[in-house]
């Protein structure tokens, strides 16, 4: 099955939300949200991602958002769970006081990249 998000009306509002692999509490950190608040505001000015509301909680995330006329939808939403994936692996893995033990299953994260 196609992981990519179906976007049937390309000028449609939708509902979006995904979660950490094993619904692991990444963002409990406030480096982990700040990947998250920075990237959201690059993919709003620079791709052209309108984002109505959302919430960000120790282990997913909730958007309403649409793209501008002329955006895709589905692609600023892979390209947006990409970078701060692999942005957010590597700050675990660089981070020094981080439990191997909490972060274990993040190393399974790197298969889907």
């Amino acid at each position: 099955m196609s992981r990519a998000y179906k976007i049937h009306n390309p000028k449609g509002l939708y509902f979006i939300s995904f979660a950490t692999l094993a619904w692991v509490d990444v963002f409990t950190r406030i480096e982990y949200k700040e990947i998250i608040i920075g990237s959201l505001k690059f993919c709003q000015k620079e791709k052209g991602l309108k984002v109505y509301a959302w919430c960000l909680m120790t282990n997913h995330i909730h958007l309403i958002a649409r793209a501008q006329d002329g955006f895709d939808l589905s692609g600023i939403l892979r390209d947006f769970k990409k970078f701060t994936s692999r942005q957010i692996i590597k700050m675990i893995e660089n981070h020094s006081g981080e439990s191997p033990q909490q972060w274990i299953s993040m190393q399974q994260c790197k298969k889907f990249q």
